[in-house]
């Protein structure tokens, strides 16, 4: 709260005049770095026009935040799965996990529209599976002094040689 009300010039009474908790707070911070990657991919894809490799980019660079303990997003997200009873908390979380999912199957969606990503690829599930590695990765950085074989860099190699069309 203290680095909002800096930042924000606000005070605390200001902040809560705006939002209802700071789990709201929390729930913006991270429906916001999935807002900010997706608008950093279509801009890509705008730019680009119909290539794999520059969008992808953009994926592969937001993964590398999910392995970092210190990213504010995945502290965001371990306090908000320790409060997951709450059903204020509950809620956030669905909606997190379902715009996560429904964006991965859109990149996925806009690949096979321009002939990059194989028709045969399963938006939905493979956008879930993404998903669920991603939030794996995220919660693994929480823990202490794991050493990791399966990385981000991994998972966007698996990522690539899942979607990319094989011509």
């Amino acid at each position: 709260m203290q680095d909002i009300m800096k930042r924000s010039e606000l005070s605390k009474g200001a902040i809560f005049h705006y939002v209802k908790s700071k789990d709201e707070i929390f729930a913006w911070v991270l429906q916001e770095r999935l807002e900010e990657t997706n608008k950093h991919f279509m801009n890509e894809v705008e730019l680009s026009g119909k290539t794999f490799d520059r969008p992808m980019q953009i994926i592969s660079n937001s993964l590398l935040a999910f392995e970092d303990k210190h990213d504010v997003t995945n502290t965001v997200l371990m306090y908000l799965l320790g409060r997951e009873e709450e059903p204020a908390v509950a809620d956030v979380l669905q909606n997190f996990y379902t715009r996560a999912v429904d964006l991965s199957k859109q990149w996925i969606s806009i690949g096979q529209q321009h002939g990059v990503i194989q028709e045969s690829v399963d938006s939905d599930k493979m956008a879930e599976m993404f998903v669920l590695i991603s939030l794996g990765l995220r919660v693994r950085s929480s823990l202490p002094a794991i050493t990791a074989s399966f990385t981000a860099q991994d998972l966007s190699a698996f990522m690539i040689s899942s979607l990319k069309y094989k011509k």
